[in-house]
């Protein structure tokens, strides 16, 4: 009984997405969301303990130019490592998305940035992953850049 407790959570939450894979444009953010991110990050509130939520976070993370830069180089290069989403702590790794164009990565982060509470939403343009695009990083080099930003002004 236990085990479908657990599991009844993440069903949902695939169910969810699956109607977002049907009900959504695949060329808009939220289609290439659902296609690319939402198998793990679900509709974009993750899984405790696993996998961070991202709204309510993307939007606050893109309120400056080296956020902006950060989110690029996550889609660019993936991150792995500990990290704290709101307070919680999550041991994870991303892969990269290099395969999206610049402007569908651009699409799903400025999707997710329109999801928070931030007004208006701030945007993340194609410049910005194409220039994210030019340099490859490791995904512990991409951790650090986040420890970095976090010092300087606390993560969601």
């Amino acid at each position: 009984m236990t085990f479908f407790r657990r599991l009844y959570p993440r069903l949902l939450a695939a169910a969810g997405a699956t109607l977002c894979l049907t009900a959504c444009t695949p060329k808009s953010g939220a289609g290439l969301y659902g296609t690319n991110c939402g198998i793990c990050h679900h509709g974009g509130d993750g899984m405790p303990g696993a996998v961070p939520p991202l709204v309510g976070r993307v939007d606050r993370i893109a309120s400056t130019p080296e956020g902006r830069k950060y989110l690029a180089d996550v889609l660019m290069n993936g991150v792995s490592g500990p990290i704290k989403a709101n307070g919680q702590p999550y041991e994870a790794e991303m892969p990269p998305f290099r395969y999206l164009k610049d402007e569908q990565v651009a699409q799903i982060l400025t999707w997710l940035s329109s999801r928070g509470q931030t007004s208006p939403a701030p945007q993340i343009t194609a410049a910005d992953v194409a220039a994210a695009r030019t340099t490859r990083k490791s995904a512990g080099m991409v951790a650090q850049e986040r420890e970095e930003l976090d010092r300087k002004a606390p993560l969601p």
